[in-house]
């Protein structure tokens, strides 16, 4: 786990720059991010400089005097950064891009429902927005900072895009991380079906989730098993955030070892970050490893692996194509080509709440005929025999919804019909 605190300004500028760029959530020419430092000086990219590309020594400096250090201009969005580092003196970093699908609800003036998943409000808040003015004008600055005063820390901005603040840099991106894939799950679940966002009796249920109190152990040795496992797991949590099946704050996997202990993701680690030594394992479904939390679905692995001995790896995801039918009322259909129904089978659609008020009876769904299931406004799991299989399932799953979801706007989906079925099924020896 990288201590993000530790690094200089410039570097976390230019480390989440790099990384917003990647993820398609800004352009070359367009977003700009800001740290308030200690001592009043601002640190802030600047203007005209390809983001794909950003170096520390491209970072302004911006005295409280006003005084100007750097080879270049600070963003003409400056004003704004000052104006709102001035309105909430709680704010230590910020956050101003242009998702595309923050952007498309911010060209209808609209703004993304925060109540779809429940860690959306728990990371967001609820979300303002700021009347439209011209980028870099004084005007602009105070309309943004008058949404920001009443207390929003994720803020639409009309025609233009988002703006996030953060207590660093981090919980800024979190924030803005969070918002673009509620924005995105939004549009992909209305173009599906009608959407179920949570209830204040769901909230309250999330609100009260706790992490599961385990004593804890200190290993005597590692198994070269268990190296292996966690070299594997760092290797494909890196690409399932890649792929943009987890988000840095959400996704946990877990791989059961030859002894029936089995290594779990850790609660509250930057999925992209995650190395071997931040993993977690867990010894008789009671004992973590000293000095380290695992995932809060531990007990909901615990459970599935007791009960489903071909199990022996999880993972629980939250991608923006099949939550959509998470969210909505509409059914996942694995009837669509033959590989999405040898890997998937049956994908039931499970209450929300049920994996984790009553894990024991939820873990029972995961026989061979259903490796995946999908939890209403919580997540998707997928299990498999290996890893591999596991990761494959969740990789094809979201994939189908994805071709699912495009084909309202060809015409209707033509299954694979019954007869069909029991062909694939008896052609790979399907149980």
């Amino acid at each position: 786990m990288i201590n993000f605190n530790l690094l200089h300004p410039a570097d976390q500028i230019v480390m989440l720059m790099e990384r917003i760029y990647r993820y398609g959530m800004t352009t070359t020419s367009g977003g700009n991010l800001s740290i308030l430092d200690d001592n009043g000086d601002i640190w802030i990219t600047p203007s005209g400089i390809d983001k794909g590309s950003l170096r520390r020594k491209d970072i302004m400096q911006i005295k409280p005097d006003g005084t100007v250090i750097g080879p270049h201009t600070p963003s003409v969005e400056l004003p704004f950064h000052e104006s709102v580092y001035r309105t909430r003196k709680d704010a230590k970093a910020i956050i101003h891009a242009h998702p595309p699908a923050c952007v498309a609800f911010s060209i209808v003036r609209q703004i993304p429902n925060v109540h779809l998943v429940p860690n959306i409000n728990k990371i967001c808040g609820e979300v303002g927005m700021a009347a439209y003015d011209i980028p870099g004008s004084e005007e602009l600055g105070k309309k943004i900072s008058k949404a920001f005063i009443k207390g929003y820390d994720t803020v639409m901005m009309e025609n233009h895009g988002v703006i996030v603040i953060g207590a660093n840099l981090f919980d800024a991106f979190m924030k803005f991380e969070t918002i673009d894939m509620c924005a995105k799950l939004e549009i992909r679940a209305k173009n599906i079906g009608t959407i179920k966002p949570l209830s204040q009796k769901h909230i309250d249920m999330s609100i009260q989730k706790k992490a599961v109190p385990l004593q804890e152990f200190i290993p005597n040795s590692y198994s070269s098993e268990e190296r292996d496992v966690r070299r594997e797991m760092c290797e494909l949590i890196h690409r399932a955030y890649d792929k943009e099946l987890f988000t840095s704050t959400q996704g946990t996997f877990s791989v059961k070892l030859s002894d029936d202990s089995f290594v779990i993701t850790p609660y509250g680690i930057d999925r992209k970050y995650i190395y071997v030594e931040d993993l977690v394992r867990i010894e008789q479904g009671k004992f973590r490893e000293q000095g380290k939390m695992p995932s809060r679905s531990v007990i909901l692995h615990k459970e599935i692996y007791a009960k489903q001995p071909h199990v022996k790896s999880i993972i629980i995801a939250h991608p923006p194509n099949m939550m959509a039918f998470a969210v909505t009322d509409t059914a996942f259909d694995a009837h669509t080509i033959p590989e999405s129904y040898i890997q998937l089978r049956n994908v039931p659609k499970m209450p929300y709440g049920s994996s984790f008020l009553q894990p024991a009876m939820f873990a029972e769904v995961f026989n061979r005929s259903t490796p995946v299931a999908l939890v209403e406004n919580d997540c998707v799991i997928a299990t498999g025999s290996t890893l591999l299989q596991a990761f494959d399932r969740l990789e094809v799953a979201e994939y189908s919804a994805k071709a699912l979801i495009d084909t309202h706007v060809l015409g209707e989906m033509v299954r694979i019909n019954a007869e069909e079925t029991i062909a694939i099924e008896i052609a790979f020896k399907l149980e």
